[in-house]
C-alpha cells in the first residue's frame, strides 16, 4: 500500500510544533504529538518521525551532537528553509491552520480560504495572539524558563527579549534566533543598551552600569562580568543579530 504524501499544510503545522518542543520530547507518547496526529490524520509515530527529520536539519542541534534522522525529504528541507527565511508569514499560516482544525477538523484547506472565512477581525486577533505568545513561548521553552544570565526561574518575571528590536526588522520579529530569555531587570538593561553580549555570549557592561552603587552593581551585574549566557536547547542567538545590538543599541 502506497504511503500518503505529506501536504504542505501538514508539514507547516508539524514544524510549528517542532519549534515548541525540546528534542527530548519528540516521541509518539507526547500528548501534544498525539493531538496533532489526530487532527491531521496521521499516526503519532509518523508525526514524531517527521519532527525528528526536522531536527536533522537543525544546525544548532548538530553542534550539540544531536543528528536526528537522516531520512528527511526535500519537502522537509524546503519547509525548514522557508520558515528560516520568513518566520512571521509561516508562523501566521501555521497558526491559522491550527485555528481551522478547531472549526472544521481538517487540514486540507487553502490559507486564503481560511482568511476569507474567519474574516478580517479574527485574522487580526490570530496575528495578535501569534505576536504576543508564540515568540515568548518558544524562547522561554528553549531556555528552560530560566533567565539566560542569572537563572531566575519564575516565568512571571521572565521576558522573551528581542536582540534586534521589534520595530527594527519585521522579518525577524518571530525568529527564535532573535530572542533571549532574560529576567525583567536584565531585559530592561539589554533593551536600553546598558548591557550587551559578545559573539562568545560573554556579557558586556556599559560605563553607566559600572557606575552604579557598588552593592547594587555587584548584585545585578558585576557578578556576571566575563560569564557566558546559558545556551538554549535550539535556535541559538544569531551572531549577526548580536553584532547589530552591540553596534546600534549598546551604550559603551
Amino acid at each position: 500500500m502506497k504511503r500518503r504524501s505529506w501536504t504542505r499544510n501538514e508539514l507547516i503545522v508539524t514544524f510549528n510544533l517542532y519549534c515548541k518542543l525540546p528534542f527530548g520530547k519528540l516521541h509518539n507518547r507526547n500528548p501534544e504529538i498525539i493531538l496533532l496526529a489526530n487532527n491531521i490524520g496521521r499516526t503519532p509515530s509518523a508525526v514524531a518521525l517527521k519532527l525528528v527529520n526536522f531536527a536533522s536539519l537543525d544546525s544548532d542541534l548538530q553542534k550539540r551532537g544531536i543528528k536526528g534522522m537522516s531520512s528527511h525529504s526535500k519537502h522537509d528541507k524546503l519547509i525548514f528553509e522557508e520558515f528560516s527565511n520568513n518566520w512571521e508569514k509561516l508562523i501566521t499560516e501555521s497558526e491559522l491552520l491550527l485555528e481551522s482544525m478547531d472549526v472544521n477538523d481538517t487540514i486540507n484547506v487553502q490559507i486564503e480560504d481560511i482568511k476569507n472565512k474567519i474574516g478580517v477581525d479574527k485574522l487580526r486577533i490570530v496575528k495578535s495572539r501569534v505576536n504576543q505568545s508564540f515568540f515568548r513561548n518558544i524562547v522561554l521553552s528553549n531556555y528552560d524558563e530560566k533567565c539566560a544570565l542569572c537563572n531566575l526561574n519564575n516565568s512571571k518575571l521572565l521576558v522573551a527579549s528581542h536582540i534586534i528590536p521589534w520595530s527594527k526588522d519585521e522579518n525577524h520579529r518571530l525568529n527564535p534566533k532573535n530572542g533571549l530569555c532574560l529576567c525583567s531587570i536584565h531585559d530592561k538593561a539589554f533593551d536600553t543598551g546598558l548591557i550587551s553580549f559578545n559573539d562568545d555570549l560573554t556579557i558586556l557592561l556599559s560605563t553607566e552600569v559600572k557606575s552604579i552603587d557598588n552593592n547594587a552593581f555587584a548584585s545585578y551585574f558585576g557578578q556576571f562580568e566575563n560569564t557566558e549566557l546559558n545556551l538554549p536547547k535550539k535556535f541559538y542567538p544569531s551572531i549577526e543579530f548580536l553584532e547589530f545590538h552591540r553596534e546600534n543599541i549598546f551604550n559603551k
